[in-house]
């Protein structure tokens, strides 16, 4: 059975999948070396991402989008970059993790003057929560906004975050007097600066960034929602993004084994190909079995999603298990592959770079289980 073709999706995602597949060869592929040198991909993809309609396709059409309010089109292309093992074009996080704040949050006149720039390409996404003494623990964020009348100053620093230095709107998490608050700060304002672009394991292509707020006013015009609300907002959120990390890990799986079972076919010793050796074969089973029972529990949330029913539990079972997978599948895959696999050269050894931070972001998967743990009644 084609991986790819799956009773959950119908003819329009076929179709939809045929010309993001089109674009990623066509488009993306050629790049990725380059990007990989530069730290980061271009603008131009962006751009030209939102001129063939892939960037927030659920948005309304008169801010430019398609209306296409199912999670499948998100998930199709989430897969098809894993299918190339591309991590630096950020899209998934653009689309489904940062822009559904705008959408959800915003009020029309913020709609009118962000979403258009977000569809076409022009404005590029980001979120900042993390900081250089907290994680996953957001009610413990210290960067702060004063709140001076008809504006906000904004002061603080946020760290390991992606799209930092390309990004044109960032949404930032800050103590208000209220409490936790989201802000929008757009590139160019006074006292907003980049620090250095992260040197990361992984994710080579992906630019990650320190940023800094020194003083920086921020309008009333850009609080998004209500003062106060920013934490409520944030878990409102959160079972998208943990779904969103499920699928690129079971994508990223998916990718390291099809590399491997082609790498067992073609490699010989002792005069037979090594897919031949029950060892290889028990492994790519176990490898198979991973994949597709991921597969199958990321289709169930994404109908659930679609239905508005998935549960915080099951999101963050996903994200845990299926990022711990896609661990444990790349690293058969490097082994499969010998001293190839080592060589970053061959694909397999950058999936494993980049799959060593799934567990790591969007919470820990020490969180998802504790998350997990207390929906049990075991708090």
């Amino acid at each position: 059975m084609d991986i790819y073709d799956r009773p959950h999706f119908e003819e329009e995602h076929k179709i939809f999948r045929e010309n993001f597949r089109k674009f990623c060869e066509e488009e993306i592929v050629p790049q990725q070396q380059q990007w990989l040198n530069d730290g980061m991909v271009s603008r131009e993809i962006w751009e030209l991402a939102g001129e063939f309609g892939f960037l927030c396709p659920f948005a309304d059409e008169e801010y430019g989008g398609m209306a296409l309010r199912d999670f499948r089109f998100s998930q199709i292309m989430t897969e098809e970059l894993g299918r190339i093992c591309e991590s630096g074009f950020a899209l998934g996080l653009h689309n489904d993790v940062i822009a559904p704040y705008i959408e959800a949050y915003a009020n029309a006149e913020q709609k009118a003057r962000w979403l258009p720039d977000i569809i076409s390409g022009k404005a590029i996404l980001a979120i900042a929560m993390t900081e250089p003494s907290t994680g996953s623990d957001l009610q413990a964020i210290k960067t702060r906004l004063e709140d001076k009348g008809s504006h906000y100053i904004l002061n603080g620093a946020k760290t390991f975050i992606s799209n930092g230095i390309l990004s044109d709107l960032v949404i930032v998490a800050a103590k208000a007097p209220e409490g936790v608050t989201l802000v929008v700060v757009e590139r160019g304002m006074d006292g907003f600066k980049r620090g250095r672009r992260l040197e990361k394991m992984g994710l080579k292509s992906q630019d990650t960034a320190e940023l800094f707020f020194e003083n920086v006013t921020i309008p009333k015009a850009n609080v998004l929602g209500a003062p106060g609300q920013g934490f409520v907002y944030l878990m409102q959120k959160l079972a998208q993004e943990r779904l969103v990390c499920a699928i690129g890990a079971v994508a990223t799986a998916q990718f390291a084994f099809s590399e491997t079972l082609k790498y067992v076919k073609e490699r010989t010793a002792f005069g037979k190909p090594i897919g031949t050796f029950q060892n290889t074969r028990f492994g790519l089973a176990e490898m198979r079995t991973e994949v597709t029972i991921g597969q199958n529990f990321v289709d169930t949330l994404v109908m659930k999603l679609n239905a508005g029913q998935i549960s915080s539990e099951e999101a963050c079972m996903a994200k845990w298990w299926c990022t711990d997978m896609v661990n444990r599948v790349v690293d058969k895959g490097v082994q499969f592959h010998g001293g190839y696999g080592y060589m970053l050269e061959y694909p397999i050894a950058r999936a494993y770079v980049d799959a060593r931070i799934q567990p790591i972001f969007a919470g820990t998967n020490e969180i998802m289980k504790e998350v997990i743990g207390r929906g049990l009644g075991l708090s």
